[in-house]
């Protein structure tokens, strides 16, 4: 009998090959390499950090504190401490300045403009990520060129067009500019975001008998909510904090929205602080609550609609 006297590779010497030289897993840097890195992030001084961010956040907090001073503190007073505290600005304004249907008509116009820019952004965003047609690039080139055209620019036909459908001194004419103005981006993100979602969980549900409606609706639809939350978010936002359509398209004080009824705050030769600056924490509180809640979906979705698939 012959003994087999081939030699197996190895295989400890290859194995360990990697870890010798010094390189890590596919796509990350090796662990030596890693560990200097984090090292030396150790060996900063933490006043290098600390001070910058403290610098901006100073910047940042200042105007705010200044605001809630004027707002807080009472009629006259020169004191940088809101004390004692008096309501008396927020009172005025919600009562005898008519912030309340200020807030009312922006809450309405802002909602209202949130579904219609997230619907009609939902289906233009999918037929240009899922359907390929001639115009396409020339389509959202058209999209992106249509953000460098300023809406005072437009004011003119847009009151023409308003005028003639009897949508003048209406809150539907301001909805539907504030929404007609947010689809090109908001188209854009959510095309991006479709397609980062694989086409292959359609076809999939295709073949399971879903129709192409019920399909991304029950597969595409729940992937895209920090999309639907990025876009959504932005459409309220611009529509709570726009000024000029309302001012230009409503005329009676019924129909004002917030941006404009702190406008009426500020006189020919006077202005109330106090009244100015409770309009503005007003108006600004919820912004402020919607973004403390929607922060972590507002960054996934704006980051994962940028990039494509």
């Amino acid at each position: 009998m012959t003994q087999d006297t081939t030699r197996s590779p190895d295989l400890s010497a290859t194995a360990s090959g990697p870890d010798r030289a010094g390189s890590g897993p596919a796509g990350r840097p090796p662990v030596s390499r890693r560990r200097k890195k984090n090292r030396a992030w150790d060996e900063v001084p933490r006043w290098h950090i600390y001070l910058p961010l403290g610098i901006y956040l100073v910047f940042t907090l200042v105007p705010f504190y200044w605001i809630l001073l004027f707002a807080l503190r009472p009629t006259g007073s020169t004191s940088l401490v809101p004390w004692p505290l008096t309501f008396d600005h927020f009172e005025k304004v919600w009562t005898e300045r008519s912030f309340a249907t200020y807030f009312e008509n922006s809450l309405l116009t802002g909602v209202a403009t949130l579904i219609m820019t997230t619907l009609v952004a939902l289906a233009g965003g999918y037929a240009l990520a899922r359907f390929d047609f001639k115009v396409k690039r020339w389509f959202m080139l058209a999209l992106l060129c249509s953000q460098f055209v300023p809406g005072a620019l437009l004011l003119v036909p847009l009151f023409q067009i308003f005028a003639d459908l009897s949508l003048i001194n209406s809150l539907m004419s301001v909805i539907i500019a504030e929404t007609v103005f947010q689809l090109p981006l908001s188209i854009i993100l959510i095309s991006g975001f479709i397609r980062n979602v694989p086409y292959s969980l359609e076809e999939a549900a295709w073949v399971d008998g879903c129709s192409r409606f019920t399909a991304f609706r029950v597969v595409v639809l729940p992937m895209l909510r920090p999309g639907l939350v990025a876009v959504g978010s932005f459409a309220f936002v611009h529509s709570w904090n726009h000024f000029l359509f309302a001012l230009m398209f409503l005329n009676s004080q019924d129909k004002q929205t917030i941006p404009v009824g702190l406008n009426t705050l500020m006189g020919a030769d006077s202005v109330d602080l106090g009244a100015l600056a409770a309009g503005g924490v007003i108006a600004a509180v919820p912004v402020v609550i919607v973004f403390a809640f929607i922060q972590k979906w507002l960054v996934t979705g704006f980051s994962a609609g940028a990039v494509k698939g």
